[in-house]
């Protein structure tokens, strides 16, 4: 089978053919004979198209020539397309003669029904007239594998895509050639050898097919030389271009609607500012980047692109100019955040990016000068670590810079330092009886409003501190203690009217979006209790 480009008819054959090797590999019984015979009548309803069409063809290529005035090289062009057909008319006719000899060495067609055979099978019949008899290959497969073989060489003059042989033996054949069982036979064992009637005649179709199939390629390339190939469009769709993709409420939008067709006997070829642009199904794909340097007072700028399409017909190319104007919006960088006016030094401050104008192929990746960007979970979300006064976050989307953001950078606010006696604020002015003071608790409290708005930045607790029993000038009890808590009842027991407890707050961790505890930056941190 040759490669380039195939109708759907062409593909269909190339299926049948796959369908019928396939089945010359299985057992033989009734419904497989159905089925080769179904075959045969499909691809010889095929061919009878490809024949009148392939007719069409020529007659079109003596209508261009008349037309043209009958000038020497079209008129070389019409002898060969005479030629072609000529030739094929001859293959075909021999091809059909087989058939007819194979219906009636077999019994010809049934008494009861006119639409069946006599004797489907007859595998030893075809054999013996399409091989022959044992060792002496001269059997009419091997007359018919010359005439396929020498086709395809007077028609790859004419189409350098024929290929150099319709006829292979098991060893070039590219289904059997893998098969160990069949690579071995040539080409008349591997058809016709051990091969109902019917199924023989679904090979002789396909090949028939095959040669037609050759032959209306060699025709279309002489018809295009006089401008006489069929162009047909097997492709219609509806179009519409708009003025404008944008449109604001209560204004016009206006379109032109329109039918484009595109057809697969002309490949076109596509450009976009002189680059190679990808053709599928007839459509060209033209895909950038949009970009531009100066915007309006409403963040547009007015853009064109310009493509070129070019078909060949009759020899000739054919190129047409396509000019598009287009809008580039310069993108709008939305960030939302509780603390969007400024973000706060060594903490995680998660910022909502999003670009409204790129919709759903915003695409984005941060980076940041003056702290450290973490991409979140979703779509635009990102984590932002200052660890300077000041942060720009870089904004991209797809690999395309969009644009920059500043914050300013605001230091931690300290967590107030609260004593407590036995679950209560110590009101260091009128001071505690001095046999109550026993338990005791320092709690570091975050300041309000950045707990609401970073709360788990906010989370600080007193790891270690110190209590002193003073009397006068001189301590007469001393204690450290780890964690927020305490139990002074030792201080209780020895104090007396007058007395005093200072409180020395040696240390405070917080707790971090990571759950790291580092070390937290709080203000006064000593307190004289007055004992009464």
């Amino acid at each position: 089978m040759a490669g380039g480009k195939e109708t759907p008819r062409q593909k269909m054959i190339g299926m049948m053919y796959l369908v019928l090797t396939a089945l010359l590999a299985l057992q033989v019984n009734s419904a497989i004979l159905l089925k080769f015979q179904f075959l045969d009548q499909s691809l010889m309803g095929v061919n009878g198209k490809t024949q009148t069409d392939n007719a069409g063809v020529l007659s079109n290529i003596k209508s261009a020539v008349d037309k043209g005035g009958n000038r020497s090289a079209d008129a070389r062009v019409m002898k060969s397309a005479e030629e072609i057909r000529q030739q094929t008319t001859e293959l075909v006719t021999y091809i059909r003669s087989l058939r007819e000899d194979l219906i009636k060495t077999t019994g010809g067609v049934s008494e009861d029904d006119p639409n069946q055979y006599a004797n489907p099978s007859g595998e030893d019949k075809v054999a013996m007239m399409m091989i022959g008899a044992a060792n002496k290959r001269n059997g009419e497969a091997y007359k018919l594998k010359d005439k396929l073989n020498d086709y395809a060489k007077f028609l790859k003059q004419y189409n350098p895509n024929t290929p150099d042989q319709l006829a292979y033996d098991g060893k070039e054949d590219p289904v059997a050639k893998n098969d160990k069982s069949q690579k071995n036979k040539d080409f008349a064992e591997l058809n016709f050898g051990e091969t109902p009637m019917v199924a023989a005649l679904a090979v002789l179709s396909q090949k028939e097919n095959e040669v037609l199939k050759y032959e209306a390629d060699a025709l279309q390339q002489l018809a295009q030389k006089v401008g006489a190939d069929i162009i047909k469009f097997e492709k219609i769709f509806a179009m519409a271009r708009a003025e404008s993709k944008t449109v604001a409420a209560g204004t016009k939008y206006k379109a032109d609607m329109f039918i484009a067709a595109s057809s697969d006997a002309i490949v076109p070829t596509m450009s976009y500012q002189g680059k190679p642009v990808k053709v599928v199904n007839g459509l060209g794909q033209v895909e950038f980047t949009a970009s531009a340097s100066n915007y309006d007072a409403e963040g547009n700028s007015k853009q064109t692109w310009k493509g070129q399409v070019t078909i060949n017909q009759g020899g000739r190319d054919t190129t047409f100019t396509v000019t598009e104007e287009y809008i580039v919006a310069k993108p709008v960088i939305q960030v939302q955040s509780a603390a969007v006016q400024a973000l706060y030094f060594g903490c995680a401050n998660e910022l909502n990016i999003q670009v409204p104008a790129l919709g759903a192929i915003y695409d984005p990746s941060f980076t940041a000068s003056g702290g450290s960007a973490i991409k979140g979970a979703k779509k635009g979300m990102v984590t932002i670590i200052p660890n300077s006064t000041e942060v720009t976050i870089n904004v991209n989307s797809g690999g395309n810079a969009i644009g920059s953001e500043r914050f300013k950078v605001r230091p931690m606010p300290k967590p107030e330092l609260v004593p407590l006696v036995n679950g209560r604020p110590i009101d260091v002015k009128r001071g505690v009886p001095a046999q109550s003071i026993r338990a005791v608790e320092i709690q570091a409290v975050a300041d309000e409003g950045f707990k609401q708005l970073l709360p788990n930045e906010a989370r600080y607790r007193v790891t270690k501190w110190r209590a002193y029993l003073v009397r006068g000038n001189s301590p007469i009890e001393t204690g450290e203690y780890n964690g927020p808590t305490a139990n002074l009842s030792n201080f209780a027991a020895k104090a007396n009217k007058g007395d005093r407890v200072v409180i020395e707050v040696l240390d405070v961790k917080r707790l971090n979006y990571r759950g790291e505890a580092v070390d937290a930056k709080t203000g006064d941190g000593n307190f004289i209790v007055p004992l009464n």
